[in-house]
């Protein structure tokens, strides 16, 4: 993606993320004060994340879980259960977005520790900033391996186009309502990625 690309999807992410959090505030705060009587103070989870070119930040979302050490499953609420099947838990990531550590569309932000478990053709999802949502969120989502996700990742950074952000937005919209692909099976969200065995390419157009 060139440079001139990659500025103008960053002014409009900014301007966007930015009448988002105005609309939503009301919704932002009333989640914030649900959260609270959940699980207490903070009500908000941060986490270190790989953004462009692996550069850290902190992703900012409402929390859904407990603390402690129990397995993802057993510290899930019922709160958080239904922020994470409603995708809510995501909409503080707006702040990410006009910080500009993230985009509205984008390969997911994962976590540091994959950094060095990617083949050289995965970690080429690091050639764009994270998103919101993205190209394999709207083709499997969490019920793809992490071999179709990355696949689809880097099939996105090839064929970035304002056109295909608004179809992958207009797809998230009906993806999040129908409830599609929120965990993987047996699992809160996705088994841990540990690296593949190969870097094979494959078609993503297969896995709509």
């Amino acid at each position: 993606m060139s440079r001139v690309r990659l500025l103008v999807k960053g002014l409009m992410d900014r301007l966007l993320a930015l009448l988002g959090l105005v609309a939503l505030s009301p919704i932002l705060l009333g989640l914030g004060f649900v959260v609270w009587l959940s699980l207490g103070w903070p009500v908000f989870f941060r986490q270190r994340r790989p953004g462009l070119q692996g550069r850290p930040f902190d992703l900012l979302k409402f929390r859904t879980m407990r603390d402690g050490t129990e397995p993802d499953e057993a510290r899930l609420t019922s709160v958080g259960r239904f922020l994470r099947a409603s995708s809510l838990d995501e909409l503080p990531e707006l702040w990410n977005i006009l910080r500009g550590d993230m985009s509205l569309v984008g390969p997911r932000p994962l976590l540091m520790q994959y950094l060095p478990r990617y083949s050289p053709r995965q970690a080429r999802r690091h050639d764009v900033k994270p998103g919101l949502t993205g190209w394999a969120q709207v083709n499997g989502r969490n019920a793809l391996t992490w071999e179709e996700k990355f696949e689809l990742d880097v099939w996105y950074v090839d064929h970035w186009s304002l056109g295909l952000d608004i179809c992958i937005l207009w797809r998230t919209v009906l993806q999040v309502l129908r409830r599609e692909g929120i965990s993987h099976e047996g699992h809160a969200t996705m088994t841990e990625f540990m690296g593949s065995a190969g870097d094979v390419p494959r078609t993503p157009g297969g896995v709509a």
